[in-house]
């Protein structure tokens, strides 16, 4: 097999615009208005040509100093972003939420790299940042759930133990979820994106045996010490 994957020309990647175009085209046959589809696709052209050059230049970067700031910078935004489901609690929840992602998602991903990959350098940028991203934003989602959740449970007089219960199951669902569809329903993106690069799908198997293992762990450790933090303050 081929291990090197063509480069894509702008002009064959417009042509992945035509399934957009047909879409945008009913929109207008059924009167339900462009502004949004067309915002929508035309915000996520800028933002990933707007990452694909700041990556480029990250990973030009070779100094721990400046990798460890951006991945405090992750988790000091997903942690905010984690709470927007409680405006009224969010300050008040903000260090918990900060805590459960820094070290649930930090140590999971320092288990990976260091212990699974075994990066001679632990901040080197091309594996330490997209991984970084998968992690923290694996944690952010459970973190929000569990917390949405938990305090609906409360504000039905739940008893700490039963709502941090449900609330700590209904958060690891899209996770599970996940863990039984894939394969089956889904090959997922690091998978394709290794088969399609000319990786032997074995290998690439085992990557993504790592990936979902990582985002298990990040998820499932998060809302776990979210909840440890929040038992003292689970009332409304």
């Amino acid at each position: 097999m081929d291990s090197t994957l063509q480069e894509i020309s702008l002009l064959n990647l417009s042509l992945a615009l035509i399934p957009f175009i047909i879409i945008l085209g009913f929109y207008i046959k059924w009167s339900l208005g462009t502004t949004t589809p067309i915002y929508s696709v035309g915000r996520m052209l800028v933002q990933l040509m707007i990452v694909g050059y700041f990556l480029s230049y990250l990973f030009n970067i070779q100094h721990g100093g400046y990798i460890l700031a951006i991945l405090i910078f992750m988790v000091l935004v997903s942690s905010w972003i984690a709470l927007r489901t409680l405006p009224e609690q969010r300050l008040k929840l903000y260090l918990s939420a900060f805590m459960a992602i820094f070290i649930g998602g930090g140590f999971t991903l320092f288990t990976v790299t260091q212990g699974v990959l075994t990066l001679e350098q632990w901040y080197m940028p091309q594996v330490m940042i997209p991984l970084a991203g998968m992690v923290f934003a694996s944690s952010m989602n459970s973190v929000s759930l569990v917390a949405e959740r938990f305090y609906s449970e409360i504000d039905l007089q739940q008893p700490y133990e039963k709502a941090r219960n449900t609330a700590f199951q209904a958060s690891m669902i899209p996770t599970i979820n996940s863990l039984f569809s894939v394969g089956l329903v889904a090959i997922p993106g690091m998978m394709t994106g290794q088969i399609l690069s000319g990786v032997d799908p074995l290998i690439a198997a085992r990557y993504q045996i790592m990936v979902m293992l990582m985002l298990l762990g990040s998820a499932g450790l998060s809302a776990i010490l979210f909840l440890v933090f929040i038992k003292k303050q689970p009332a409304t």
